[in-house]
């Protein structure tokens, strides 16, 4: 079950990460984000730690689920 919450979590960083991100490169508008390089690099570090979360614990999840096969 824990799996599958740091999946859920890394997932929802990935995402929110990637909009800070093209919001920072002035590619998604309407913001006070947009524009501002310092949301690219913000939205680039959610990236990178919702990968480093949510990675392993899908390897994990992937593993468990071999084996009681």
């Amino acid at each position: 079950m824990k799996n599958w919450l740091l999946i859920a979590g890394g997932a929802l960083l990935v995402l929110m990460g990637a909009v800070w991100a093209l919001q920072g490169l002035g590619y998604v508008g309407g913001s006070f984000m947009s524009g501002a390089k310092e949301w690219f690099v913000i939205g680039l570090v959610a990236v990178i730690a919702g990968l480093a979360l949510g990675v392993p614990a899908l390897r994990r999840q992937l593993r468990a689920s071999k084996r009681h096969n």
